[in-house]
């Protein structure tokens, strides 16, 4: 166990100038652009699809917080809310961009999530206006608040801030994985993964409805460790948007709709991990 915990510490030490860096490239963004893309979002009208699953996938703060908001408040489709929800990936994309060279399959990744995001926001919206319902109210809703919970203040602190919120969070993720697979062994780990089962995606994306950051990096983690494949972890990625599903349940009153919105990621995503898991073989 010593020398688990003296690896997990190493690892931890030598990606924390990637993930400093990748969080400083987000806050920028966030910062400089942040506005403008959300109202992008909010004014991309019958190709929101298309613009929901592009700004969904940018590793920025909040997202999915904002796409339930404007979706609540009758400024985007329900097509426009799934797509930003399947291409939002939370922590996976600073938390894979610290580990060196997993540039390609981080891109491999988010084209995937972005392609059925896209596709299937399409299809959705398509099937919703030939049945009459658009969702989108006559007046835009100007007030609606982010619920982002992002720090205030300047770039390099909130970086400083997520950055050691996530490191510390890497390191308890990496402890206990790495303690699991020592003291079960990676059989019996693999065994409980469902590891090279088709079926895996089903177990990873119900998994990826946990409302925050802890999804996603788990999710990533035990990719990166070899313990799940890249079809399970495009699902558990696909319905991990964040805090995002949260926020719809407490803002939009209708829980018949949120249940039925929840239940078409849930398809959508476990079923794009499928096909990938299938096509893996």
């Amino acid at each position: 166990m010593k020398d688990v915990l003296i690896d997990t510490l190493l690892d931890g030490v030598k990606m924390l100038p990637f993930l400093l860096a990748a969080y400083l490239i987000i806050e920028y963004m966030e910062h400089r652009a942040g506005d403008k893309l959300e109202a992008m979002l909010a004014g991309s009208g019958k190709y929101g699809p298309l613009g929901g699953a592009l700004l969904g996938a940018l590793p920025q703060c909040g997202f999915s917080v904002v796409a339930a908001n404007f979706y609540a408040g009758r400024v985007i489709t329900r097509g426009t809310l799934i797509a930003v929800f399947l291409s939002t990936s939370d922590e996976a994309i600073p938390v894979m961009l610290s580990a060196p060279g997993n540039g390609r399959m981080l891109g491999w990744l988010i084209a995937v999530k972005v392609v059925v995001a896209v596709i299937a926001g399409m299809v959705i919206d398509l099937i919703d206006r030939r049945r009459g319902r658009t969702n989108i109210s006559a007046e835009h809703h100007h007030d609606i608040c982010s619920h982002c919970g992002c720090e205030e203040g300047g770039i390099l602190r909130a970086a400083l801030h997520h950055t050691a919120v996530i490191f510390v969070f890497i390191l308890a993720v990496s402890l206990l994985l790495n303690s699991v697979f020592y003291l079960l062994g990676e059989e019996t780990v693999g065994r409980l993964l469902l590891t090279n089962s088709p079926l895996q995606p089903l177990l990873t994306a119900i998994f990826g409805f946990i409302p925050n950051c802890a999804a996603s990096v788990v999710l990533t983690q035990l990719y990166l460790a070899g313990g799940i494949s890249f079809g399970s972890v495009v699902a558990g990625l696909s319905t991990g948007a964040g805090i995002g599903t949260a926020v719809l349940f407490q803002i939009n009153r209708n829980w018949r709709e949120n249940l039925r919105i929840v239940g078409l990621i849930y398809l959508i995503g476990a079923g794009a991990g499928m096909l990938m898991q299938v096509l893996a073989l």
